[in-house]
């Protein structure tokens, strides 16, 4: 069975950092199209490395199939559901709650 499942989110305060991971089970994480999204309150999804500016950092551990998403200095507007996806699998994890408060 082909799985994303993150974790790692919280509740931290602006300026802090958090460490998400998305662990792939039934495939290989090299080479596929595996990638960090998120959906702020109210708002549609987001690829998080095109909203970073420069903030967030996404690492591939290929021996144990994780993504790793690091959030620098996180502030409220980060606050969100964060999620891994394919879009050639056409799967998404269940998703892992940031919420940053002032």
């Amino acid at each position: 069975e082909v799985r994303l499942v993150e974790s790692g989110g919280g509740l931290v305060q602006a300026g802090e950092s958090l460490r998400l991971s998305c662990v792939v089970s039934g495939f290989a994480l090299s080479g596929s199209d595996v990638k960090w999204a998120r959906r702020g309150p109210g708002k549609g999804p987001e690829w998080v490395l095109s909203v970073g500016q420069g903030r967030f950092t996404i690492t591939r551990d290929n021996v144990e199939n994780t993504l790793w998403l690091q959030l620098n200095n996180l502030q409220p507007e980060d606050t969100g559901l964060y999620y891994c996806t394919s879009n050639y699998l056409g799967i998404s994890g269940p998703e892992t709650q940031v919420t940053v408060s002032p």
